[in-house]
Order: structure tokens, then C-alpha cells, then sequence
């Protein structure tokens, strides 16, 4: 086995990522052996991101009354959830949270809003709001829905940084998580957002109902899809939505895929958001030898957060520190 990592991490470097077949070996890994597969991703994650650990935080900027049907998801108007539901915020507002951020040790900052996409006069405001995260020295990122081409240049020139937009599961498993959208939609404002000169940050939930083949599925469309940044989050059941039954995956079934997305996409930035308290438990800090590269801090959408002194804490107790990324 150990001959088979070395030659994974070999053939990763060498080709920027492993072949499907590997991947699949890869996957099947007796528990035992994970201590491998963490090496392997490990030293991938040194290899290309060295020892600093991105830390990004968002704001839910408008909640709720979404019209799409996401499955897993609080602020869909299908769904019967106790969310709090509000239209975009003001840009002053928006910089008030950018500020919490970054005196919580955030870099990056992400400007999240409910929807399919954003109105003009929301985008209007989404751009003044960019504007100030600039000002306040934070890298500014943004998850506004659906991109039009001009859309996405017009957030270009304002100074955004990233563009977040999450394919949430495979394409062979979209249809049982959203039926509201087209997948190619989502892959359209990907590649929208790539065409304007953005970075774009895009991944996925872990714990859907899908199977172990479709989450290899959804690295290798990111991989093709060229994306800068990978958001990894691991399903959380929210009381009213469809997959509120939900159970959660073992701690290792998740930690397996971090290190395999990290094998497949080896010089990419690796993310771990919303869930991770929920789906890591006592493992937590095992994320980063599985070939993390980064996390989001503070709360999330509906969701609150692990408590971001914790979280420096972990970081600096691994012998790791933050970076600027």
C-alpha cells in the first residue's frame, strides 16, 4: 500500500492529478490503511499550499424565499423551515460583517445571497458592498446565483476576487437533489465567471444520498472545470427540508474523500465549510492531515459555527499557521 501512495503522489505532481483508476483504488482503502492515504494527501498539500491554512468567513446577505427546490437547503421556499428570511442587505451592513471577519483572522470574505440570481438594483448594491470589503483590506468574494456574462464583469471591475458557486453533488445524482435548474446551468456560470477573469471557488456537499462513484464524479467535473478553489461541506440535516432524516456519514468516510479530492485536484486550494463540527466531531483536526488547505470561520447560511478561537487554536496545536490566500 505504501508503494501505491508514493506512486499516487508521484503520478499527481507529475500530471496534476491521479487517473480515475487510481482514484478508485485509492477509494477502496481498508480503514487501517487511512494513515496512508492522510500521508499521501499531506504531502500533496505541502507540495503546492505549503503549511498555511486559508481562513475565509461569509454573511448571508439575503435570506430565505428562494425559488429553487434544493433539497438539502433552509432557504428554499419549498421547504417548511425556521429560518429567518430578509432581502440585501445594505452595503453599510455588509461591511459592518466584513469587519467581525476579519478580527476573527479571516482573510477572504463572501458576500452569500439566496436566490437564483440577483436583480439589478441587488447587484447594484453587491457592487458598492464589494467596493468597502476592499477598502477593509479583505480579500473580496461573492456567491450571488446565476451569472450573466455582464454580470460577471461588472463584478470583475468593482474588485472581486473569487466567485463562489457550489455544483453541490454530481451531475448523475443533480436531479435528486434539484429539480428547478439544469445542472449545465451551473456549469454555464462557472465558466461565465472563469471568461470575466474571476477566480472561482466551487464544490459540493458530502452526505447527500450519493454514492461513493459520484462523489470521484464531482472532483473530476471540477478538475475539468478548472476551478481555483474547493468547497467542501458535509451535509448538516435542517428540520423541515426533504433530507432532514438524514444520517450522517462515519467521520472517516468523509476525511477518505477530502484526501482523494486533494489526490485528484493536488494544486488546488481545499476548503472545509459548513458541517465540518456535525460530520468531523472528535476527528476535527484530522481534516488537515487528510490535505485540507483551508476553512471557512465564523457562522454559516442558517447554520452557527464553531467558535473561531477554537479554530486558530486547532490550527496553531497542528503546528500549522494562517495564510494570506
Amino acid at each position: 500500500m505504501q508503494r501505491l501512495i508514493e506512486q499516487c503522489i508521484q503520478e499527481a505532481v507529475d500530471k496534476g492529478g491521479i487517473t480515475l483508476s487510481l482514484a478508485q483504488e485509492l477509494m477502496g482503502i481498508e480503514d487501517d490503511l487511512l494513515p496512508l492515504l492522510f500521508y499521501g494527501a499531506c504531502q500533496l498539500r505541502d507540495h503546492y499550499n505549503g503549511r498555511g491554512i486559508g481562513l475565509c468567513a461569509i454573511v448571508n446577505a439575503k435570506s430565505g424565499r428562494c425559488p429553487e427546490d434544493c433539497a438539502f437547503c433552509a432557504q428554499s421556499a419549498h421547504h417548511q423551515t425556521q429560518i429567518e428570511a430578509y432581502p440585501l442587505m445594505d452595503p453599510d451592513e455588509i461591511l459592518l460583517k466584513a469587519q467581525e471577519a476579519k478580527a476573527m483572522g479571516a482573510r477572504r470574505f463572501a458576500i452569500v445571497t439566496s436566490g437564483k440570481a440577483l436583480s439589478a438594483k441587488e447587484l447594484a448594491k453587491a457592487v458598492q458592498a464589494i467596493r468597502l470589503i476592499e477598502h477593509a483590506g479583505l480579500i473580496p468574494c461573492a456567491s450571488l446565483g446565476m451569472l450573466t456574462k455582464e454580470a460577471a464583469l461588472r463584478l470583475k471591475e468593482a474588485g472581486l476576487n473569487r466567485f463562489h458557486h457550489n455544483l453541490e453533488t454530481a451531475c448523475s445524482f443533480f436531479p435528486r437533489i434539484c429539480t428547478t435548474h439544469a445542472y449545465e446551468e451551473d456549469l454555464d456560470t462557472l465558466r461565465r465567471a472563469k471568461e470575466a477573469g474571476l477566480q472561482v471557488c466551487s464544490g459540493g456537499i458530502f452526505g447527500l444520498g450519493e454514492s461513493q462513484e459520484q462523489r470521484l464524479e464531482l472532483a473530476y467535473t471540477l478538475k475539468e472545470m478548472k476551478v481555483d478553489s474547493v468547497a467542501l461541506n458535509f451535509l448538516d440535516p435542517i428540520p423541515g427540508t426533504p433530507l432532514e432524516s438524514s444520517q450522517a456519514l462515519a467521520p472517516l468516510e468523509y476525511l477518505r474523500f477530502v484526501a482523494l479530492f486533494r489526490f485528484i485536484l493536488p494544486d488546488k486550494d481545499i476548503r472545509i465549510c459548513g458541517g465540518r463540527e456535525y460530520g468531523l466531531r472528535d476527528l476535527h483536526p484530522l481534516v488537515f492531515w487528510a490535505g485540507a488547505s483551508g476553512i471557512m470561520i465564523g457562522n454559516y447560511l442558517t447554520t452557527m459555527g464553531r467558535d473561531y478561537q477554537a479554530d486558530l487554536q486547532m490550527i496553531q496545536d497542528l503546528g500549522l499557521e494562517k495564510h494570506d490566500g
